[in-house]
């Protein structure tokens, strides 16, 4: 329960932002993407979200996703959560990997 409430403050606090806070998209993305598809990102019960493993979508495609989710899986949408551009943000962390 204090994770589920964890993570709706998180939320609300990132999708409060007129624009995206990296920092806080950052942490949803390696603790809450990741308690499906690795914390390193490299798979589990989601698939590998690296830059080479995705490398052949484009960002449209992997924000929608995002948003959108992926029926009949355990992908779920995230548009309840997050903005067009939060999500725009996410896929192009994944497709360009952790930066210094």
């Amino acid at each position: 329960m204090r994770s589920l409430l964890a993570l709706c403050v998180l939320a609300t606090s990132v999708c409060a932002e007129e624009n995206p806070d990296p920092a806080a998209l950052k942490r949803l993305v390696h603790q809450d993407c990741g308690s499906c598809h690795g914390l390193t990102l490299k798979g589990g019960l989601g698939p590998d979200l690296r830059p080479q493993a995705l490398s052949h979508y484009d960002v449209e495609v992997l924000s929608d996703v995002i948003l959108d989710g992926i029926p009949e899986t355990a992908m779920p949408p995230w548009r309840p959560l997050l903005t067009p551009s939060e999500a725009d943000w996410i896929a192009q962390y994944l497709l360009q990997g952790e930066t210094p």
